[in-house]
């Protein structure tokens, strides 16, 4: 548990860092005229598709597009007006590796979500946001767990900021979220009053 608490706390120095593009990446995201896209293969895939729906849910088009299935017929989601945020914490995971240059080819701009600032994917991307952890949870070091809760709460962090200067508000969370307790509650303090009624 503590070890998982060290990740959060690293992510919030990692933001105030001035070798990440971290503004540059808000700034980005908030005047982005396409979707928002994130790539990656096994835990690092999982939690792009968990901050995919964390941004379409708080006000930016986003979705999932996995590595692998990009090299496939996949890439023909993505448009030149999207921005690509490519997960991985090595970034030398060859699948995370393959889309670049395609993605390049199409026009998108390409965004590291990485541990490794002198990585492949880091060289090879146009903006940085380097979320190193000091090894992993488990006793072996190979679990993906410091690591990826640092990009769960890097992408979070993200999410939030986007959120807040696009002004959005609890009635466009209830557009967006009408069903399970959330939306009942938003319904029962009145803000999606009038909606669907």
């Amino acid at each position: 548990m503590n070890d998982e608490l060290t990740a959060v706390e690293d992510v919030l120095k990692r933001v105030d860092d001035n070798s990440n593009d971290y503004s540059k990446i808000i700034d980005l995201i908030v005047n982005l005229k396409g979707r928002l896209i994130f790539t990656g293969v096994g835990k690092s895939g999982h939690i792009g598709e968990k901050l995919a729906a964390t941004f379409a849910s708080t006000g930016t088009p986003s979705f999932f597009v996995h590595a692998t299935e990009s090299m496939h017929g996949d890439l023909g989601m993505i448009t030149k007006d999207d921005l690509v945020i490519d997960i991985s914490n090595s970034g030398e995971t060859k699948e995370s590796l393959a889309p670049i240059v395609p993605i390049h080819r199409i026009g998108a701009k390409i965004v590291a979500l990485t541990g490794n600032r002198h990585s492949t994917l880091a060289k090879k991307s146009d903006y940085l946001f380097e979320v190193h952890v000091d090894g992993e949870a488990d006793k072996f070091n190979l679990a993906p767990t410091k690591s990826s809760t640092a990009v769960l709460v890097a992408g979070d962090s993200l999410a939030i900021t986007v959120s807040e200067l696009k002004g959005f508000s609890e009635r466009d969370f209830g557009m967006f979220h009408p069903g399970g307790a959330l939306g009942k509650r938003l319904l029962d303090e009145g803000a999606m009053e009038g909606e669907g009624q």
